[in-house]
């Protein structure tokens, strides 16, 4: 056996105990003889000492940083004991080191606190991964993975693998393509989601699924987001919304209590309508208050030409008082959102009272809640969407300012009832906002004949925590004439929703289940358990936000045979 326990695992109950040790070094301290090196592994680190007499001494002292070494000694009580680590109390009296391999300068250093720039750590993720909240981060993936993958076993569920290439369908996001070696001009494409072959396990009467699915989406990337991700994906037959709700509250109520976090059930509800009314978002954070309030009915016919000429003029109130240096700076902010300005109104000072009356001043006032020691801050627009939007991402910026997105504090709520449809001028059509096996609320669905389908709701949902997105799922359409219907109003031509979604069709001519499921972004769970806010930091081989990947340069580009063989030219 190499090794007999891991650095990090000594404790003083081990003093006498003859161990064998492996790891990297993380430090080498020559103190005139007396050497010291600092062994790490994944566990933690260990003090290896060589006293003064000891003829490994002169080897020891040229052990470099991130050698990769063996030693074989007795453990000891530490006469300077470091309260700052596990192992602080004891130290390993080293009688045998072996080099098992020797490693140039690092191109940073690994520690936690590192100062090297996330494109040159991610260069040499390698090294980075040995970082130990790295280390600490995957083990927590690793855990949350098996304590989902337990509940779901012990719940019943069947863990079925899907196909990687699949057709390419439309809506959603872009599709990553793969040529066809042997069917020249065709592709495949990676899967966005198991979405239809998890509602065709349904129809195959599996009942209750799930996977950890790898997908893709060509999409524009952000901090919580990657091109290619884990998702928890989760279908069951026979159920109704809320025997969705109550499964996956349970199951994230369990996953947080192996980290020892209590998560209340069941969890809050908001309709999207709700969401974005209150707080600018269908994804909001409810850590703190500083909800939106609509003054459209106050502001109509008051003096400020700014007010009185919008269709939608709503604020927000910030418990405390910005300078008017932050106002500034908070004010270019939202010009970033497409927004033409902001008021503000402070009790002090104000950015529009000199343009209202006292009697409209303390009408907004007392409408808003505004207060002494707070500030109000006004956005103005004939788009009501732009101005819910706007005054949401100023309502998170303004928390980040007050220091009110505590990592340590758990949010958890459900946004139901999206809407079936949204309209995409790009298109010059309405789109699915979910996808387009998504069941309308039973009420809606005369709606579906209507001119405006933005009406429509869905028996859609999304879980959300601290301002994060963490699952969405709906229950399915399972009616073949409705399935139909809503291809149509899409606007997909019938032979195309023939060549595209004819097995769906053809399967749900077969006796389908009333259905439903769920996918979790299984990378934003980890994050937030992690408290971190950066996806990358959970993904042991991460991409940049530009979609490459240092360590390996990809994407590439690729020979000319390949390319021949595929029949592509470029």
């Amino acid at each position: 056996m190499m090794r007999t326990r891991y650095c990090g695992e000594l404790r003083p109950a081990h003093i006498g105990e003859i161990v064998t040790l492996c790891g990297w070094a993380q430090r080498t301290r020559d103190l005139g003889g007396l050497v010291f090196i600092d062994l790490r592994d994944r566990e933690g680190i260990a003090q290896c000492t060589f006293d003064a007499d000891n003829p490994l001494s002169g080897e020891a002292a040229q052990v470099r940083g991130e050698w990769c070494l063996a030693v074989t000694g007795r453990v000891r009580e530490r006469s300077s004991k470091n309260k700052n680590i596990p192992t602080g109390e004891v130290e390993v009296e080293v009688t045998a080191l072996r080099v098992l391999s020797r490693a140039g300068t690092p191109p940073f250093e690994i520690e936690d606190d590192v100062r090297a720039g996330e494109l040159l750590r991610l260069e040499y993720r390698y090294l980075d991964l040995r970082r130990p909240v790295l280390q600490n981060n995957l083990k927590i993936r690793h855990r949350a993975m098996q304590t989902l993958r337990q509940y779901l076993d012990g719940k019943g569920f069947t863990e079925v693998e899907t196909p990687m290439l699949t057709a390419s369908t439309p809506e959603g996001s872009r599709d990553y393509l793969v040529p066809s070696r042997i069917h020249k001009g065709k592709f495949y494409a990676l899967p966005q989601s198991p979405q239809q072959y998890k509602q065709l396990l349904m129809v195959g009467g599996v009942d209750k699924y799930f996977q950890f699915a790898r997908c893709a989406r060509d999409e524009d990337l952000r901090a919580d987001r990657q091109p290619d991700f884990t998702q928890l994906d989760i279908e069951m037959s026979f159920v109704d919304l809320e025997d969705i709700y109550a499964l996956n509250e349970r199951l994230i109520a369990n996953l947080f209590g192996a980290f020892g976090i209590d998560i209340p059930t069941p969890m809050p509800r908001l309709t999207w309508r709700e969401a974005m009314d209150r707080y600018g978002s269908d994804k909001p954070d409810i850590r703190f208050g500083m909800t939106l309030t609509d003054l459209t009915g106050l502001t109509r016919d008051c003096g400020f030409a700014v007010f009185s000429g919008a269709q939608a003029v709503r604020c927000i109130v910030a418990e405390h008082e910005f300078t008017r240096k932050e106002i500034d700076a908070l004010t270019d902010y939202v010009k970033g959102l497409n927004v033409k300005g902001l008021a503000w109104h402070k009790a002090e000072s104000s950015g529009f009272a000199k343009f209202l009356t006292e009697a409209e001043l303390a009408a907004i006032c007392e409408r808003a809640g505004f207060a002494p020691g707070s500030t109000m801050f006004v956005i103005a627009d004939n788009s009501e969407t732009l101005v819910k939007t706007a005054l949401g991402a100023l309502r998170l910026e303004c928390a980040r300012r007050m220091n009110l997105l505590r990592a340590d504090v758990f949010q958890f709520l459900w946004i139901t009832e999206f809407p079936m449809f949204e309209y995409s001028e790009e298109e010059g059509r309405f789109v699915s906002q979910h996808h387009p096996f998504t069941a309308p609320l039973d009420e809606d669905i005369p709606l579906l004949g209507g001119e405006d389908l933005s009406l429509v709701r869905t028996k859609a949902y999304d879980m959300v925590c601290n301002g994060y997105e963490l699952c969405s799922g709906s229950i399915r359409i399972h009616d073949a004439g409705l399935q139909a219907r809503v291809f149509e109003l899409l606007g997909i031509p019938e032979d195309e929703m023939r060549r595209r979604f004819g097995h769906m069709l053809k399967a749900f001519s077969f006796g389908v289940p009333p259905h439903g499921g769920i996918g979790f972004g299984f990378d934003r769970l980890v994050m937030l358990l992690c408290g971190t806010q950066n996806i990358r930091d959970v993904i042991a081989f991460p991409k940049t936000q530009s979609a490459t990947e240092p360590m390996t340069g990809c994407p590439t580009a690729v020979d000319k045979k390949q390319l021949d063989e595929l029949g592509i030219k470029l």
